[in-house]
């Protein structure tokens, strides 16, 4: 899933595509009242491709009902959502993520499920994961989910062999924040400095680093779900002070700033590169042989795999004081407001969260299906092709994942705290900035 940490990620390349041979228009909310067309958005173009091999199942079921799908990369999607909305022309429904649930559900711009869950019978209790991250303040559910994601290490398994460790020398390993666990000592053992000498070695060169045991774990976006997150939840810590709608984020515990202050360390010591330090891709860094070991997201699974003349393993995160933790986003599908084709724009968001829709589309391995059934589908599917995503899996069986709690403000809060953690990991401020965040994203959070 291209897009969990939905404010902060990187740009997904690519202009609208068409999905539907036969659907007709340009995007906007259809004005058919019955049949017609329905206009579906997404920001990921591998999920566009996914979700068309969902097109034949549902138009034998729907005669006369057209889908079309159409991407736009992530800089220009919610730019156009917001057009839409002023304009009357967003689509039928979209995919979207938990951190714009209050903007839109509190603008009125999309539309509360619940008549329509109860008057179709839809049976939410399908979904493993993501149903309680789209009940708005009022309890209102407004998103059916369509997928999860979480975190991982992936590991270049010749560097792993090389330096005498084993796979599952790094399925288990711990960390603290005192002296790093077994983590730290494994990162430093992957680490090499352009004379061969390793990272726990005498001699080691820190200003000359060949291969970094670990790719950066600094990170600007507010939540750290691919970088600091799985560390500082291994202690016990939660982005937010309330499990959901949230008054305040927790920057100013001091579990989280000596987590922070671990991490720092990493490159001080010259065990990761420098916060932004790479502008390639984490796959692009592991391929190069500049990393030995990078954590990423669930939806980079096939990614990974995919890298020619390497063999990739996968890692969990680490296993904390508090046990092993790592936050986790949902996101769902909405039905704009203004929709002019209810009837039918419902016939294929329900169709989206059903076993057959997503068995199909989540085989891909481009993301994790949010009903239980898809998901063991698509791990299988996936399994046969090498890829192996059971640490993702396991991670939801054994209730180590927390979900993002929503809430209002999302794209302020991300504005106003991205350039702290810049500057906090650029080394331009100190621990002085963590009560600073806590209490921007208090007043944020509050208006």
């Amino acid at each position: 899933m291209k897009l969990q940490r939905i404010i902060a990620i990187a740009a997904v390349a690519g202009a609208a595509v068409t999905l539907s041979a036969c659907s007709s228009g340009a995007g906007g909310a259809s004005t058919d009242s019955a049949g017609g067309t329905v206009n579906w958005w997404t920001w990921d173009e591998k999920q566009a491709a996914s979700y068309e091999k969902c097109l034949p199942g549902f138009e034998k079921e729907n005669p006369g009902i057209d889908v079309k799908i159409s991407q736009y990369a992530v800089d220009d999607y919610f730019t156009k959502l917001t057009a839409g909305f002023v304009s009357g022309a967003a689509p039928d429904a979209f995919q979207n993520s938990v951190p714009l649930l209050g903007a839109y559900a509190g603008q009125g711009q999309i539309m509360a499920l619940d008549d329509l869950i109860a008057d179709n019978d839809f049976d939410l209790s399908k979904f493993a994961v993501g149903v309680d991250s789209w009940k708005y303040t009022d309890g209102k559910q407004y998103g059916l989910p369509l997928d999860w994601a979480s975190a991982a290490f992936y590991f270049n398994e010749a560097a792993v062999t090389d330096a005498g460790l084993t796979a599952d020398d790094l399925a288990t390993m711990t960390w603290n924040p005192d002296d790093g666990g077994t983590f730290d000592k494994i990162v430093a053992h992957l680490t090499i400095d352009e004379n061969g000498v390793r990272g726990d070695e005498a001699g080691f060169d820190k200003s000359k680093v060949a291969t970094y045991g670990i790719g950066s774990l600094g990170s600007g976006d507010f939540n750290g779900q691919t970088s600091w997150n799985a560390l500082a939840s291994s202690t016990g810590w939660r982005l937010g002070d309330k499990a959901a709608w949230p008054t305040q984020f927790e920057y100013d515990d001091p579990d989280f700033i000596a987590t922070m202050n671990y991490v720092t360390s990493l490159a001080d010591r010259g065990f990761s590169p420098a916060f932004g330090a790479f502008t390639v891709s984490g796959a692009e860094q592991l391929g190069s042989g500049k990393v030995a070991m990078i954590e990423g997201g669930s939806w980079d699974a096939t990614t990974f795999a995919k890298l020619t003349d390497l063999k990739v393993g996968i890692a969990p995160t680490v296993e904390g004081p508090e046990g092993r933790s790592v936050i986790s986003n949902s996101n769902a599908n909405n039905i704009y407001t203004g929709t002019k084709n209810l009837d039918s724009t419902w016939k294929w968001v329900s169709y989206m969260g059903s076993e057959a829709c997503q068995s199909v589309a989540g085989a891909d391995g481009t993301f994790l299906p949010s009903i239980a059934a898809s998901m063991q589908a698509a791990a299988d599917a996936q399994l046969k092709q090498g890829v192996d995503l059971s640490v993702f899996t396991s991670a939801l069986q054994n209730d180590e994942l927390y979900p993002a709690p929503p809430t209002v403000n999302g794209q302020e809060i991300n504005d106003t705290i991205q350039p702290l953690f810049e500057a906090y990991f650029s080394g331009e401020r100190g621990d002085d900035v963590f009560p600073e965040m806590t209490a921007k994203t208090k007043e944020i959070l509050s208006e």
